[in-house]
């Protein structure tokens, strides 16, 4: 059942995957779609808030990650739009395995932590793994604000996105940081673990960014909300990744 974090903003999905709804004046944003296993329960989701899939006017994208990417279908044969920053696109349409730090093999050291396997179940039993090509999608750069509810203020950080909904005051962020982490179980705020990034120093230098913004709260893909500013997030971040 959605969660309401703040006035507006509510969080869908389930322990594993984060993805959210924002409303303004009426209508509805999605930031990031889940898992396609969530698409059996998304009407009575939005049911739940007074809505349905048809107030849906926009699905934006932090990134084309399998589980970022569920419903977007589903929301987008009832009539919304999808956005996605011009560097995914193409993996949106055509998407394969990760580079860099995230590639397969980057994974073989840490099979043995059982709640990867958890996660890892977890997306195989939502369809994930049988990747979904998005074609046609609508594209963003860095600094635009969003033409959709709520009208964000794009962020891109390499091989990714974060939105600010300031007159909402939250900051979703995505992957570019977690409360849960996939591999370990650790919680708190933090990156996430080296082999989901693509570069993790990337990904480290990236959050130089996002501690420059004015929010409440800062919402993410994998775990709790967490409810302080970006900045006070970042320093979290950054002392866990020292440790």
């Amino acid at each position: 059942m959605p969660t309401e974090i703040v006035p507006r903003v509510h969080r869908l999905g389930s322990k594993f995957v984060n993805f959210y709804v924002v409303e303004a004046e009426g209508r509805l944003t999605l930031v990031d779609a889940g898992v396609p296993g969530f698409a059996s329960t998304l009407e009575a989701d939005l049911r739940a808030i007074g809505h349905t899939p048809g107030n849906v006017d926009a699905v934006v994208l932090t990134h084309s990650d399998a589980d970022h990417t569920g419903v977007v279908l589903t929301l987008r044969n009832a009539g919304a739009r999808v956005l996605i920053h011009s560097a995914d696109e193409a993996a949106l349409a055509k998407p394969g395995p990760k580079g860099g730090d995230a590639s397969p093999p980057h994974l073989l050291p840490v099979l043995w932590r059982p709640t990867l396997w958890k996660f890892i179940a977890a997306i195989a039993t939502s369809g994930s793994l049988k990747l979904q090509k998005i074609r046609d999608a609508e594209t963003f750069s860095d600094g635009d604000v969003l033409d959709v509810p709520g009208a964000p203020r794009v962020m891109h950080t390499p091989g990714h996105c974060v939105f600010h909904f300031a007159d909402h005051g939250v900051v979703f962020a995505g992957d570019a940081l977690c409360m849960w982490n996939p591999v370990t179980g650790s919680r708190g705020i933090q990156l996430m673990p080296r082999q989901m990034n693509v570069s993790h120093d990337q990904a480290l230098e990236s959050l130089a960014r996002v501690e420059q913004l004015e929010a409440g709260a800062v919402l993410v893909g994998h775990g709790e909300p967490y409810r302080e500013s970006p900045r006070v997030a970042v320093a979290r971040a950054r002392e866990k990744a020292a440790a």
